[in-house]
Order: C-alpha cells, then structure tokens, then sequence
C-alpha cells in the first residue's frame, strides 16, 4: 500500500505583478499555491493562471477559515505582498500565531520597522515577530516580479532545509543539510 502526502501549500495574499510570479515558482516547487485578495478586479483566474486556485476574499478572514477548517499545517508557507496596512497587520498578526513553515512580508524597511510597530502594539511576542521574513526574500540584487520570485523561493528553501543562503563556494563541508 502506498501512501502519499498532499502538496504542501503556499498562499500569496496580494493580487499584484510580483504575486504571480511568486505562484508560478510555488507551483514549480511544488506547492499548491493560493493567491487571495480583497479586490476580485485583480484577483482572477487569468491574472494567475499557475495558482490552483484564485480566492477573493479579506485576506485574514480567508486565513482564519482556513485556519479553522485545519487546511494550514507545518507545512504551509504564507507570502503577504499586499502593501497595505489595513490588510497586513490583522493577517500577519494571525499568520504568525500559527505553527507555519514560513511567514514573509513584502515591503520597503520603512514599512517593516512601521510594520512592526503595529504588529507589537497587536500584542505579538518578541519570538512570534523573530518568525516574520521582512522584508521578503534574499539579497540577489533582483529587481523584476521573476528575480524577486526567485528570491523568495530561495528563502523559503533555505527555511525549510535549514540553509544559510550563503554562496555554496563560500561554505565548507557537505552541500546537502541533512532533512
């Protein structure tokens, strides 16, 4: 008898030029990617035709449902890329209450630090706020919605398997961490 674990999952909250680049990779890694958005203008099957699925909703309500009907695990990893305070803040603050593999933020450090404030004026912990990759991705110097995807599947890569992002040249010792 085999058994076979579903896909992990990758929800992208933001329905920009840079969110279906970063479903796209999802999807290539393996991830069964969702992208959700308030705004069903931007949030469309023909804008992100690599997603699995396409959900315009709130982005914290769609994630305490989810939360709630015990879709997200360990596993799971969540790429906010909304911009938008009214948006980030309530999804991040449940996001990172969360046992996730991977919690990333897309913004400028301005935004981060701001970010931040309202995240500890939430009530968020010192060690919940540690989890929160911000701003999202690793230096590569990219600059298009493909580079700065890359970027952010580096990172989530390195999460998972435990890497430093560092140059490989640049390590001593085994190049595969051990799972």
């Amino acid at each position: 008898m085999a058994a076979y674990a579903t896909a992990p999952r990758m929800i992208v909250f933001g329905a920009i030029d840079f969110a279906a680049a970063v479903a796209r990779i999802g999807a290539f890694l393996g991830y069964r990617v969702t992208v959700c958005d308030a705004r069903a203008v931007f949030a469309t099957d023909r804008r992100f035709p690599d997603a699995h699925e396409v959900v315009v909703q709130w982005p914290h309500r769609y994630l305490r449902a989810e939360v709630d009907a015990g879709r997200i695990d360990g596993r799971t990893v969540v790429c906010v890329l909304t911009h938008d305070p009214k948006f980030d803040v309530p999804l991040l603050a449940l996001a990172l209450r969360q046992p996730l593999a991977y919690v990333g933020a897309m913004g400028s450090r301005r935004t981060h630090d701001e970010r931040h404030k309202l995240l500890r004026e939430a009530g968020l912990t010192p060690e919940q706020l540690d989890r929160l990759a911000s701003p999202i991705g690793l230096d590569l110097g990219g600059r298009t919605p493909e580079e700065t995807a890359v970027s952010v599947a580096a990172q989530i890569v390195a999460a998972r398997w435990g890497g430093s992002g560092r140059p490989l040249s640049a390590l001593d010792g085994p190049i595969h961490h051990p799972g």
